[in-house]
């Protein structure tokens, strides 16, 4: 540690070396190597990492005999300039032995999960009625639905449905469902717009509902924006949607999703030689081009091209396998290999561009700035492609991001991943400078342990797995609300939780919603039990009668490595159905004019 003239506290999460019990003392080796001797107190008390709706886990009665070497633990304490011990008075451990990292137990994210979508149910629509006209776009803290703002924002929705249908997905509770579907139909009644003279589907930015009255919002209202029709709003507006048509099959939704790409493909596109999709449409011309767009005119950015694929596209191609999905998936890695890795330069990838691909490095906030969580995203989701399409290219990307981001994006010392830095390095620094300060969002933590975790359950690499343990013992450490419920938008370094005023301090805001922390839920279960710790797993289905061509139920939970997992076995209302394909994980559904619940068990081979 560097000398300091103040008592200073902080945090610092590492392995013991070694326990001195005559003098209570202790070592911790963090991540970058460095060695920090640590002292206990009278005082100290610990903890295990706690799951939402769990009691206490009280350790500080066997804290000392848990102080055994290789244990990974986490210790608030006081740096003194005058002892070079660290002197410790809080600890957290991750598991109650050496070698347990309680958060890879099965039904860990399982229950972070339906933990999650009940304080959404809750928050959004009380103990009553799910309906969507109370929806509010901001909570606060404790979950309570903001009184002075009326918007709902078309995104926010959808990405809450996402987080309902995932979450039914892994419980089977049917109210989480009833929340994504009555979603599904609010947005379609009253967010989406269908254009027959050019039969494609645009969907509103929100709406202000004043009473019984409701304002349609037309164009963004960000200041990034504004005035526009950016691709991630329409992006994100089908994440929900085709979520909840994984399970049901509906129609409806499959028709939306096709008329909404058809958007993508017949505006966003480009159809020149440069290839890849506009981030910004007039609203009035559909022009991507057109000058008044501002600074966004002919732009292309990372949400307009890699957000496609994690938002919806890789969800509906599970839903249906249809060859036009995974070609479009195709198109957008391909995009993002040849054109986004900019290391000649920078260790970050280049995220914003004029129409020719050149480096758009003086645009609003982001200038020549790296989004952390974007270079993660990147690697979690080639590792997912390539599972689809083998490509060298997709995994030599991955593993160059996997190795370059630890050094350069997380905290070596506290452990957890920053948010948004300068990409270059000025004259004379090592360190790559925090745009506006070092605190840790929530969904930058999802994408490093979702990379991690898909990384070391593919390629069998321990120091990935060890990645992947330390970023979701932060998030579970740091990020969950034991006491209102929900996970914190923002963590300091030392991991508090940042409450000042804003957007950060509440549970549901512009950014967010039931998406990432339930998406985080979805696939950390399905990567830690399928992948990585060889454990199965449930799934749950509700098709409407039907809604799937030729009966035929697709139950891959993600895109995962080829006779990595088949069916073990399958319910249909609680009695054994034995019509499935175990290896091409489908399932053949009764003739039946009623819904049926389908219970499946993924077993990894």
């Amino acid at each position: 540690m560097n000398a300091v003239s103040f008592p200073t506290s902080d945090l610092v999460a590492g392995y013991i070396t070694y326990f001195d019990s005559e003098q209570d003392k202790f070592g911790i080796k963090t991540s970058d190597e460095r060695e920090i001797h640590a002292k206990l107190s009278f005082m100290t008390y610990a903890k295990l990492i706690q799951n939402l709706d769990e009691a206490y886990p009280d350790a500080t009665g066997t804290m000392r005999s848990m102080l055994v070497p290789g244990r990974y633990l986490y210790a608030y304490g006081v740096f003194y300039p005058d002892s070079p011990l660290f002197d410790v008075k809080s600890i957290v451990f991750v598991g109650r032995t050496a070698d347990d990292y309680i958060f890879e137990k099965p039904n860990w994210w399982v229950d972070q999960a339906r933990s999650l979508a009940n304080f959404y149910l809750k928050a959004q629509f009380g103990d009553g009625e799910i309906n969507y006209r109370r929806y509010r776009t901001f909570l606060n803290l404790s979950g309570i639905r903001s009184e002075v703002n009326f918007s709902q924002e078309t995104d926010t929705i959808s990405r809450l449905v996402y987080g309902f249908a995932s979450a039914f997905m892994l419980t089977g509770e049917d109210r989480f469902l009833e929340a994504a579907e009555e979603g599904v139909q609010y947005l379609r009644e009253h967010m989406r717009f269908l254009d027959l003279d050019h039969k494609i589907v645009y969907w509103y930015h929100g709406i202000d509902v004043q009473g019984e009255r409701e304002f349609k919002i037309f164009t963004s209202e960000f200041g990034d924006d504004y005035d526009a029709i950016p691709a991630y709003e329409q992006i994100y507006a089908l994440a929900g949607p085709v979520q909840t048509y994984r399970i049901t099959g509906d129609p409806q939704i499959r028709e939306d999703a096709e008329l909404t790409i058809k958007l993508f493909d017949d505006f966003f596109l480009d159809k020149s030689e440069y290839g890849g999709y506009f981030s910004h449409l007039d609203p009035v011309t559909l022009d991507p081009k057109s000058e008044a767009l501002g600074r966004n005119k002919g732009t292309k950015n990372w949400n307009s091209v890699g957000d496609h694929a994690p938002a919806y596209l890789i969800n509906l191609w599970l839903a249906t396998g249809e060859p036009k999905y995974a070609k479009m998936l195709e198109y957008t890695f391909d995009t993002i290999v040849k054109r986004f890795p900019d290391y000649e330069r920078s260790p970050f990838v280049q995220e914003r561009f004029f129409e020719d691909w050149s480096h758009d490095t003086t645009w609003g906030w982001q200038q020549n700035r790296a989004v952390v969580g974007h270079n993660l995203k990147i690697a979690w989701n080639l590792m997912r492609m390539n599972s689809l399409k083998d490509k060298d290219e997709y995994v030599e990307l991955a593993t160059k991001i996997a190795e370059i981001m630890p050094e350069v994006g997380s905290d070596r010392q506290r452990g957890g991943w920053y948010d948004v830095v300068e990409r270059i390095l000025k004259k004379g620094e090592k360190y790559h400078r925090f745009v506006w300060h070092d605190r840790k969002a929530w969904w930058q933590q999802e994408q490093s342990i979702l990379a991690y975790y898909i990384l070391a359950g593919t390629l069998k690499k321990s120091t990935y797995h060890r990645h992947a343990r330390e970023a979701a013992a932060f998030y579970n450490a740091w990020f969950l609300d034991v006491e209102d419920g929900g996970v914190y938008f923002n963590v300091l370094a030392n991991g508090i939780p940042f409450l000042a005023s804003g957007n950060e301090r509440g549970k549901g805001s512009h950014s967010m919603s039931g998406y990432h922390s339930i998406e985080l839920c979805y696939l950390a279960a399905v990567y830690t039990n399928l992948l990585v710790t060889k454990q199965p797993m449930n799934f749950y289905f509700k098709p409407i009668p039907g809604g799937f061509p030729d009966n035929i139920l697709r139950v891959s939970p993600d895109i995962l490595p080829a006779g990595s997992i088949k069916i073990g076995s399958v319910e249909i209302d609680g009695e054994p159905h034995t019509d499935f394909d175990a290896h091409n994980l489908t399932v053949k559904l009764p003739k039946s004019k009623e819904r049926v619940k389908v219970k499946v068990q993924i077993v990894p081979n």
